[in-house]
C-alpha cells in the first residue's frame, strides 16, 4: 500500500466542501495505471492510498496530484478566484510530480 497526501495550501484556494484532488500514477514505461479521485479539503489537504498493481513496470514510476477541475492559486501564493479576478487560465511550467520507485 501506498499513501499520497499533502498538507492544505497557505493561499486560502477555497475549493469548497466537494472538492476532489486528481491523482495519476505512471509507470516507468509512461502507461497510466491509476487514474482517480479523493476528497480534498477547502485548503487542499488530501490523503490518497492505493494497492501497487501487480501489473505494474519495474523501475521509477511517477505520482501526479492536482486539484480535480481547476487550481486558482498562483506561482505567488495568491488566490486569484477569491479577489474576484475574472478570465484567469490555470497555468503553469512545472506539473507537481514525485518519484515512486517501484521493485519486485
Amino acid at each position: 500500500m501506498v499513501t499520497v497526501a499533502a498538507q492544505g495550501a497557505d493561499c486560502d484556494p477555497r475549493y469548497g466542501q466537494d472538492a476532489q484532488i486528481q491523482v495519476v500514477i505512471t509507470d516507468e514505461r509512461g502507461v497510466e495505471v491509476i487514474n482517480a479521485r479523493a476528497l480534498m479539503t477547502d485548503a487542499g489537504a488530501f490523503t490518497y492510498t492505493f494497492r501497487v498493481p501487480a501489473q505494474m513496470a519495474v523501475g521509477e514510476a511517477a505520482v501526479t496530484a492536482t486539484p480535480h477541475n481547476v487550481d486558482w492559486c498562483d506561482d505567488t501564493g495568491r488566490n486569484n478566484r477569491a479577489r474576484g479576478t475574472v478570465g484567469v487560465e490555470r497555468a503553469s511550467c512545472a506539473e507537481p510530480r514525485k518519484p515512486l520507485t517501484i521493485t519486485r
